[in-house]
């Protein structure tokens, strides 16, 4: 199935935040006439856009992560943070290891990092942020944080050696293997996607990624406890790239029925959208541009773009 580029610009110019067009950028500008792959200007442009989301502290927040529009730091943005780092490689930027700094300042005891921390503007903010325990460590936003940032850490030796790093790899590593019940889909997905990040290095991630597998359904389909009526997890939210040991867990034509599936929902408008809840009309749209760079991104690990 073809992907019309030309309308999913479109879409970006029409209704993205300027952060998620710039990653489109990034992603598509190496196919324009005249723009080689690593233009300094792209990458400086997607830093900048970044960095008005960034707080004094190190930390992100401003509703980087779309349904937590509080302004202070929060770990949920950070996993965006690094988003944008690894998009920029092998470019790299001092701010990626003051991020880990602020993420090893709010770690707990255990290396884990909270769901939430204390939300201090309520307006705009899902509920399931507003009623997070900041003392109790989550391998939800640990794991996909800490995945995010061994991406980074491939191109970027001051995060690959920073302590928050190791910290947080072996808070997951060791909640992973604790794992002896069907945990929530996402907890799933993010878990998976960390063994994915760290397989080079970690011998173990192979392992425990067969631990996992006992909870993914051969169709690799998984409902969203708690969430929308639609809202169901994908074998390409279980199988964040080939090659990791998350592609042993599901058939190669169901990662291949689902990279159809994934080009098939660009809407005529040019982009993708969610079926998971929005709370505010802003964290909307911010979810479309963001759904859309991750589509594209997805279908070009994957050899379709």
């Amino acid at each position: 199935m073809t992907i019309d580029l030309t309308a999913a610009a479109a879409f970006m110019a029409t209704h993205a935040r300027p952060l998620d067009r710039r990653r489109f950028d990034l992603l598509t500008h190496s196919r324009t006439p005249g723009r080689p792959a690593g233009e300094g200007g792209a990458v400086r442009g997607a830093l900048a856009a970044l960095d008005g989301y960034r707080n004094a502290d190190g930390g992100y927040g401003w509703g980087l992560e779309p349904d937590l529009r509080s302004p202070e730091s929060q770990p949920g943005a950070a996993a965006h943070a690094f988003e944008v780092f690894e998009d920029v490689a092998p470019a790299t930027s001092a701010h990626a290891v003051e991020l880990c700094d602020w993420l090893d300042a709010v770690s707990l005891p255990d290396g884990g990092l909270p769901f939430a921390l204390p939300v201090t503007a309520a307006a705009g903010c899902a509920p399931w942020w507003l009623a997070a325990d900041p003392a109790t460590s989550s391998l939800q936003i640990t794991a996909v944080t800490a995945a995010a940032a061994h991406r980074v850490a491939a191109h970027d030796p001051a995060v690959a050696a920073h302590p928050w790093l190791d910290r947080a790899t072996r808070y997951c590593l060791s909640a992973i293997e604790a794992v002896d019940e069907k945990p929530h889909a996402y907890v799933l997905a993010f878990a998976l996607r960390f063994l994915d990040a760290v397989h080079g290095t970690r011998p173990e991630a192979a392992g425990l990624a067969a631990h996992l597998g006992e909870h993914v359904p051969s169709d690799g389909r998984l409902r969203v406890g708690g969430g929308t009526e639609e809202e169901t997890l994908h074998p390409l939210d279980l199988v964040f790239a080939p090659g990791g040991p998350s592609s042993s867990l599901l058939s190669p034509e169901a990662v291949a029925a689902d990279l159809d599936r994934l080009a098939g929902m660009q809407e005529p408008d040019g982009g993708w959208t969610v079926d998971y809840a929005t709370v505010s009309p802003a964290g909307a749209l911010d979810w479309r541009g963001h759904a859309t760079v991750r589509a594209l991104q997805t279908l070009h690990r994957f050899g379709r773009l």
